[in-house]
């Protein structure tokens, strides 16, 4: 090896010991994840709590009054269980001290390896999907409620007031293409917290409305303890159709696992990030739970075995109308989030499918600048390319550690040995190969 390389290798990795530059970057060489427990449990509630706590009613007029929030607390006990499993699984072979997994399918990989991996691929990304298509089919049905409701309010409730759904699913694409240019899960916590937000905003409208419909004056509905009763309200084919549809309902409102650990890659590493996502788990669990039964139960309680599929977008409500409105709104903003969330983990698989495929291809990797009033130039990439958010970390990684060597005189552009000791992370055709050496050393 040139002296003159060993030379600037000690000078970098000095500088990297004891200068600005290790504070700035983790052990694995990425850029310092600033992640915290309310951000953690921001991306939990937002991937949660979705507008099918507002079909929860409907769900829980199926099983009646026993079955249905013993169903709720135990997917919920289920869904903590799992998830304390997987938080000690970002980091293998130890759940402090070991090698980071970055997403779900590298904690798959790093435990089962082999075709399993294939497997669990196809149900995850196949899960992500599908949840994203009915995020965009649930916030298109919002959109309209908000028309719908102001037609009822203006012609009575008896009118047909027939709107098409799909400008509005047009109109959710265009801003995920947007926000799609979010590079990772790192920059979303905003999104997510606002997404929570409004989560909460909606269901405590929902809540409210039943709480005030069940103490109205003349409220009477008809409940029981195993909620819709056969031969009166359904057959009973029916009634054990439904049964185990609201099992599945309350099962997939509790589903957040193939996102899990991308959440989790977020969180700063110290504290030991598997501590912080348990309570991150807990805290979500817990107040997912709770909304849950809430709008289950009195929900139940407001509408009895009649209960609406969705109590806001379904008009089991339709006054005060400006209400209805504001809550179908923060329903839609929510789901733009909560889309995100979701889709993070396939774009980086596509993305990075994509740049080892194609790694010249112009459309992939180049960018374009877009000035932003007030906020500067704004990089937009019309695929949105994996290896930008790596390329970022390498250039700010080169800045620091770019410059003049001071024992050979000579100019350096080495980044940290651990920024770049991960070749399957960085994915960039960029290695410690004899020309580099040769490179660096006249």
């Amino acid at each position: 090896m040139a002296p003159e390389f060993q030379k600037s290798t000690m000078y970098v990795s000095n500088e990297l010991e004891s200068g600005d530059v290790q504070k700035n970057f983790d052990d694995d060489g990425r850029e310092k994840r600033t992640g915290t427990l309310l951000t953690a449990s921001a991306h939990i509630i937002t991937a949660v709590i979705g507008s099918g706590v507002l079909s929860l009613a409907w769900a829980i007029a199926q099983l009646g009054w026993v079955a249905g929030p013993i169903v709720l607390f135990v997917f919920s006990f289920i869904t903590y269980f799992t998830s304390t499993l997987l938080a000690d699984c970002y980091r293998s072979p130890g759940p402090i001290s070991g090698k980071r997994n970055y997403t779900y399918m590298d904690v798959v990989r790093s435990h089962l390896g082999g075709f399993k991996v294939t497997l669990c691929g196809i149900a995850q990304y196949a899960n992500l999907v599908g949840v994203t298509i009915g995020y965009t089919i649930t916030a298109s049905i919002s959109m309209v409620a908000v028309k719908r409701s102001n037609c009822f309010h203006k012609n009575g409730h008896k009118a047909s007031c027939s709107i098409d759904s799909y400008p509005y699913m047009i109109i959710f694409a265009v801003i995920q293409i947007i926000l799609s240019q979010i590079p990772n899960f790192h920059k979303l916590s905003w999104l997510s917290i606002l997404a929570a937000v409004m989560s909460f905003a909606y269901a405590s409208i929902g809540l409210g409305l039943s709480i005030a419909k069940v103490a109205g004056v003349g409220h009477h509905v008809k409940t029981s303890l195993t909620g819709v009763i056969v031969g009166v309200d359904v057959s009973g084919t029916e009634k054990v159709w439904r049964s185990f549809q609201a099992i599945g309902d309350i099962a997939f409102a509790y589903a957040y696992s193939t996102v899990l650990i991308e959440i989790q890659d977020t969180l700063r590493s110290s504290p030991p990030e598997s501590k912080v996502m348990k309570r991150a788990s807990l805290a979500g669990v817990s107040t997912t739970t709770l909304f849950y039964i809430l709008c289950g139960t009195i929900g139940y309680a407001a509408f009895g075995n009649d209960a609406p599929g969705n109590f806001l977008t379904g008009f089991g409500f339709y006054e005060p109308f400006w209400l209805i409105d504001f809550a179908n709104v923060c329903i839609a903003i929510h789901l733009i989030g909560a889309y995100q969330v979701f889709c993070q983990p396939l774009y980086g698989f596509v993305e990075a499918r994509a740049n080892q495929r194609w790694p010249d291809s112009k459309f992939i990797t180049s960018q374009h600048a877009i000035q932003v009033p007030c906020c500067g130039a704004y990089n937009v990439n019309l695929f949105r390319e994996n290896s930008d958010r790596f390329t970022e970390e390498l250039g700010f990684c080169r800045r620091r550690c770019g410059g003049e060597d001071k024992f050979s005189g000579k100019r350096v552009d080495l980044c940290p040995p651990k920024a770049i000791s991960d070749v399957r992370l960085f994915k960039l055709p960029f290695a410690f190969t004899s020309s580099t050496l040769t490179a660096s050393s006249n």
